[in-house]
């Protein structure tokens, strides 16, 4: 099974998006930059086949969290998602000039925009 690791601070939306895709996919949470990063960066970590960012999150935010993995060359290759309630067309070229692979709004109300979003990026 394929691993994702979510990095979202609000509780309900960590929720629905393993609700959504626990069945498929193995699912690490984590409510902030820094835990996922700890995880990440651990000697004999496991290494996650996607990367779904929120970006409003305390402390470090998930850009600030995006620049860190994308200088780490163990890292910089993985599939990032960003997950955001910023809605604006320019937004959305902005995440995807920060570095993130894709981007989905939230809240998440198309389970099957976020599946082939998931498997688009997967299968790169």
């Amino acid at each position: 099974m394929k691993t994702l690791f979510l990095v979202e601070d609000n509780r309900d939306n960590a929720d629905l998006i393993c609700d959504l895709v626990g069945g498929e996919y193995h699912v690490e949470h984590f409510p902030d930059a820094s835990s996922a990063l700890a995880a990440l960066t651990k000697k004999d970590a496991c290494r996650p086949h996607l990367l779904l960012l929120d970006i409003s999150l305390p402390g470090m935010d998930g850009t600030s969290l995006l620049r860190q993995i994308r200088s780490d060359d163990r890292l910089k290759d993985i599939p990032a998602v960003a997950l955001t309630a910023h809605a604006m067309k320019t937004d959305k070229e902005s995440f995807i000039s920060a570095g993130f692979d894709a981007y989905l709004s939230k809240p998440i109300t198309d389970d099957q925009l976020l599946f082939q979003t998931i498997r688009d990026q997967i299968s790169n």
